[in-house]
Formats: C-alpha cells, sequence, structure tokens
C-alpha cells in the first residue's frame, strides 16, 4: 500500500481527558487502505516545524472516509498543541498509512494497551475474528476510551492508584483475573512492552508489540528511531529495525527492549 499525502479535513475535536483528545478527519484514500497498528504523520502549519507528527490510527472507517485519532498534548507551543485548537471545517496535511499494521489472527487475543498506547488497541480489538479481551492500563480514573472497549470486547482495567480496577500495571491485572491467551498484541511504554514481551515467553504464547519510538521522518530514511533486533537490518546493516517503516508492530521475539 502506496503511502498518499492529503489534506484532510477535520470533522469533530474533543478532548476525552486532561490532555488526551481526539480529532476525527475525512480523508478517504488514506482511510481506505489503513489498517489496525499502522499511523499516520500530521503536518502542523507552522512552517518552522518542517517534520510531522506521528499519531496512531484509534479508529479507520474505510466506507465514509474517516480517521480516528487519539493523541497527547505533550507540551503548549506543540505540533500536538496545534492540532488540539483545530476545529469541524479546518484542514491539516496529513501523509500515510505509514508502517505495518497488526497480524490478524485465531483465537482468543488478548490486546494490552497502556497510556497513549490504549488507542491503536481499540482499532485491533475491533477487527480481530475471535474472542478479545482488553486490558488497559491508566495512571488514575481517567480511563479514555474504556466505554469504547467495553461494547466490543471483554474489558479488564488496571490503574496506578487503584481508582479503577486492578491497582497496579496491566500484567498485576492479567494475573488477578487469571487470563489466558492464544495471542497477545500490545502497545505502550518500553517498560510495559519489555514485562509483556517476558511473560508472553514465559507463557509459550505468541505475542506482537507496537513500539512507541520518537520519529522524525516517518518513512524510514532518517533513522531516528532504530530499536535494537536480533537480525540485521537491510538498510543500515546493523542489528537495527526502523521502528516508522519496520514496524511500528514487530514479533515479540525480534526485538530488545
Amino acid at each position: 500500500m502506496a503511502k498518499q499525502i492529503e489534506d484532510a479535513r477535520v470533522i469533530s475535536q474533543c478532548e476525552l481527558a486532561p490532555g488526551i483528545y481526539e480529532m476525527k478527519i475525512q480523508t478517504e484514500t488514506i482511510a481506505a487502505q489503513a489498517v489496525p497498528g499502522q499511523f499516520v504523520s500530521l503536518y502542523t502549519k507552522n512552517p518552522a516545524k518542517l517534520l510531522p507528527r506521528p499519531i496512531s490510527l484509534c479508529g479507520i472507517d474505510a466506507e465514509h472516509g474517516i480517521l480516528r485519532l487519539v493523541y497527547r498534548v505533550t507540551a503548549p507551543g506543540t505540533g500536538t498543541d496545534e492540532f488540539s485548537g483545530y476545529q469541524p471545517g479546518d484542514t491539516v496535511r496529513v501523509m500515510g498509512p505509514l508502517g505495518n499494521g497488526f497480524p490478524i489472527e485465531n483465537g482468543h487475543a488478548v490486546v494490552i494497551g497502556g497510556g497513549i498506547g490504549v488507542p491503536p488497541m481499540l482499532a485491533l480489538a475491533k477487527a480481530l475474528p475471535g474472542s478479545v479481551t482488553a486490558v488497559m492500563g491508566y495512571r488514575d480514573a481517567h480511563t479514555f476510551l474504556a466505554d469504547d472497549f467495553a461494547v466490543v470486547c471483554d474489558l479488564v482495567i488496571a490503574t496506578e492508584d487503584g481508582s479503577v480496577g486492578t491497582k497496579g500495571n496491566v500484567l498485576d491485572a492479567v494475573r488477578e483475573h487469571g487470563l489466558r491467551a492464544d495471542v497477545i498484541y500490545a502497545c505502550g511504554p518500553t517498560p510495559m512492552l519489555r514485562a509483556v514481551k517476558a511473560y508472553a515467553a514465559e507463557s509459550g504464547v505468541r505475542c506482537f508489540l507496537s513500539l512507541e519510538e520518537r520519529m522524525a521522518c516517518g518513512i524510514g530514511a532518517c533513522l531516528a528511531c532504530v530499536c535494537q533486533s536480533k537480525d540485521v537490518d537491510a538498510h543500515s546493516h546493523v542489528h537495527n529495525k526502523r521502528v516508522c517503516k519496520d514496524g511500528p508492530v514487530f514479533p515479540a521475539e525480534e526485538v530488545e527492549l
């Protein structure tokens, strides 16, 4: 699937939790090609900011040409801060779809998300053909997208402060509920992915990880988002993989965290 650059129209914008925003955009070509696990890069209107900002796909409506983007505003004056001010009818330049998607496998799946790794797991949960249990990790009671997950699959929540669900992390919730899986998918901060990878290896369960790395070009040319790999990358000729180009989804055993 070839990446496209489009001037997409903003359909809606809202704040789901403090600093977490949802923006829906109309982009027929990209939406028609996108699959769960991929991402798009959005360009700001500030000429001083040349590089686009990568945002994962929370929802894909290929029939109506709509992408649902859920993102965190990192700081005032950043690209994401600009995006959060967009209103319906505004336009935003979008490049995508980028990266690879999650392999869609049969059997019971446990999809695990933490922090801003929660949104892409919703698109995946909707696409999986078998039964799905979602295990989502949050800092506190601001459990954004939890209602959406509850509609499409079984949902287990972990919060660091214990305000909702299991007190602790996502693996604490997995163990507390005695969850079993034929395949595990995960997206979130590196410490979480490292723990999920170890858990899957101990349990003998297939596991796919979507890595969160700072990206620059988004197309694999600049090597700013490499991760360590057991294999030699054909582009850089070292034990690295480009998260934006070779990923962001990898079989867990292929990457070192």
